[in-house]
């Protein structure tokens, strides 16, 4: 069966469009736009002959409510417990304090209670939001940091592979006394249409000024929230499968554990068009198809819903 399954996604591989993304197959490994993802133990066929991924299990502690990005360069959002303190919390992960300052936009004076979350970077440093016009060199400058470390730790080809609405973590960086700004458009009630018509809340407001939909299965359309150029459809560590999207007004969204894509970097979407199907790829909670859900990101502008 192992075998069966190996041929039919090399045959579907060499007739599959770019962002169906399998290089290369065996039984326990794909590798993803260079990017080698581990553990898949199964891989279905599905809408139109577009990759299917079952997610693995995946082992965390119930502290860590989410992750986003692969290998070490994740990002975790912690629960606070009882008896935490801010230097703790920063001894625990390893990091800075000033870190944890930074990325919560908290103070040495702020106090934290039991239940609250946190992010959590993975290394001492800063997270920086693209914004239009936004250089790595420019980057590196505001946050004292060489370029090539950004470029290093955030698994860049080079420094104009960045997109407006990318997260990047500035390893080593420092807080500048004036701050970046982190602009907040405006838009209007209607701008962004439901992406998951019919569904429900699963998870309210969180990382990255996130919501997740649930409809209680997998396989559902996802749609485009706005028009606008889709930036990237790849397979995101514990993102999975997800689109991101550039708007007209340099507001971007994302939809991440999508179980298949139907769009393509560069590729014009319209609003209300199916850009990919529900799924539980990356790292959900619960693993598995009891955790297939919608993450839907609004990076730029206040999450609608």
């Amino acid at each position: 069966m192992g075998l069966f399954l190996i041929i039919v996604l090399i045959i579907t591989l060499s007739n599959s469009e770019p962002n169906k993304c399998p290089e290369i197959v065996d039984d326990n490994t794909i590798i993803c736009q260079g990017e080698e993802i581990k553990d898949y133990p199964e891989m279905l066929l599905a809408h139109d002959n577009s990759l299917l991924a079952i997610a693995p299990s995946t082992d965390m502690g119930f502290q860590v409510l989410g992750s986003l990005g692969s290998k070490r360069n994740e990002i975790e959002e912690y629960a606070v417990e009882q008896g935490d303190s801010l230097s703790s919390i920063a001894d625990e992960f390893d990091i800075s304090l000033e870190t944890i300052l930074w990325a919560n936009n908290m103070s040495t004076n702020s106090i934290i209670q039991p239940g609250q979350t946190l992010i959590i970077l993975p290394t001492t440093g800063v997270l920086h939001l693209v914004r239009n016009g936004d250089t790595i060199s420019q980057i590196s400058q505001t946050y004292n940091v060489d370029s090539a470390e950004i470029i290093a730790f955030n698994d860049l080809q080079g420094g104009t592979d960045i997109y407006i609405g990318d997260l990047l973590i500035v390893p080593e960086g420092r807080m500048p006394t004036i701050r970046p700004s982190v602009e907040s458009i405006p838009l209007a009630n209607t701008y962004l249409m439901h992406p998951l018509p019919g569904s429900t809340v699963s998870q309210g407001l969180h990382w990255y000024n996130a919501i997740d939909f649930a409809t209680g299965r997998c396989g559902d359309a996802v749609y485009a929230s706005a028009g606008g150029t889709v930036q990237k459809s790849e397979y995101g560590g514990a993102y999975g499968y997800y689109v991101q999207i550039l708007h007209l007004n340099n507001v971007t969204t994302v939809y991440a554990h999508l179980s298949s894509i139907t769009v393509s970097p560069g590729e014009n979407v319209l609003q209300g068009q199916v850009i990919g199907y529900v799924g539980y790829t990356g790292r959900t909670i619960p693993a598995g198809p009891s955790g297939c859900h919608l993450h839907f990101e609004v990076r730029g502008a206040k999450n609608p819903f």
